[in-house]
């Protein structure tokens, strides 16, 4: 066992500040949805969600920026290798305390299931959120010339991805507390090191 550093300063920031940022607009955006929640105000809400996706489209832009001039847009490509013996993993060994079959390093730090769900957030789930916003909440500017029966799919779009957001969410959310501790893999993302195995454990290649 050896520590490591795994996340970088800017990982980490990028990191916290979007999940603080897509916790604020779930809770603007279903205050906006469901009209009995209530937590800000509807006109509050609105001009809060707003405002908060402009902060977030920043925050993918320079996100973006640093992906592809320090090369961490590697860590996203799929791959087979272990990709069955992390769903053993996560479907049986898990709740068997079993070890983690993948060793983690700065330069590999996702198992082969991660890297296909943060790759499908971050082509899929993310662009479509974003974009159906935008096109959503500037419907009067541009959709005069449109029927009005298409705004339904663009607010359904926007509303199914939500969704999906939310639901990683919650499943990422439990997974940070199945690591050595409860808090080990959280205390990791704020301080940047991680115990990691040894060089003998498998590694997943990016």
């Amino acid at each position: 066992m050896k520590h490591e550093l795994i996340y970088s300063r800017f990982n980490r920031f990028w990191h916290w500040t979007q999940a603080m940022l897509v916790v604020l607009l779930g809770l603007t955006g279903f205050d906006i949805h469901f009209q009995g929640l209530d937590l800000f105000g509807f006109e509050t809400a609105v001009m809060l969600h707003r405002r908060l996706a402009w902060v977030f489209v920043v925050l993918i832009a320079f996100a973006i920026f640093w992906h592809f001039t320090t090369s961490q847009w590697r860590q996203y490509l799929p791959t087979r290798q272990f990709l069955l013996t992390m769903v053993r993993f996560y479907l049986i060994d898990i709740f068997r305390h079993g070890p983690h079959p993948v060793r983690k390093t700065a330069i590999a730090k996702f198992n082969p299931l991660q890297k296909l769900t943060y790759l499908g957030l971050k082509v899929l789930v993310i662009p479509v959120l974003v974009s159906s916003g935008f096109l959503y909440y500037y419907y009067n500017q541009w959709g005069a010339s449109l029927a009005p029966t298409a705004l339904r799919p663009i607010a359904l779009m926007h509303t199914v991805a939500a969704y999906g957001l939310t639901a990683f969410m919650c499943a990422h959310i439990y997974l940070t507390t199945t690591g050595r501790t409860l808090w080990s893999n959280i205390w990791a993302m704020i301080t940047g090191w991680e115990l990691t195995e040894d060089d003998s454990e498998p590694t997943v290649t990016p």
